[in-house]
């Protein structure tokens, strides 16, 4: 059975830092392209990062320069370490792991950044 399962979210004022970690099992971890989405009220679901088996990444052009996602195929989690927080960054952000055909997704974790 496959679970993702999102912590480190949370509260923080703008301008805070928060590091997110998604927790991977029942995948071959180092084989998959991981990912970090995030929905606000209202929106679609976009892409914050993701980060392929080799460790080439791409991020939404928002949070570069902030955010910084990364990879530890040994403990088969994904993070995504976010800096200078702004209140637009406010959404559930959720993990997601790819390999061809296939996509699982996790529960989500909540981050609000207050102004």
């Amino acid at each position: 059975q496959v679970q993702l399962v999102e912590s480190g979210g949370g509260l923080v004022q703008a301008g805070g830092s928060l590091r997110l970690s998604c927790a991977a099992s029942g995948i071959v971890f180092s084989m998959n392209t991981m990912g970090w989405y995030r929905q606000a009220p209202g929106e679609q679901r976009e892409l914050v990062a993701r980060i392929r088996p080799f460790g080439s990444t791409t991020s939404a052009d928002s949070v570069k320069g902030r955010f910084t996602i990364s990879r530890d195929n040994a403990k088969s989690t994904v993070y995504l370490q976010m800096n200078s927080l702004k209140p637009e960054d406010t959404a559930v952000y959720y993990c997601k792991a790819e390999r061809g055909s296939y996509a699982y997704w996790g529960q989500g974790t909540q981050v609000t950044v207050s102004s």
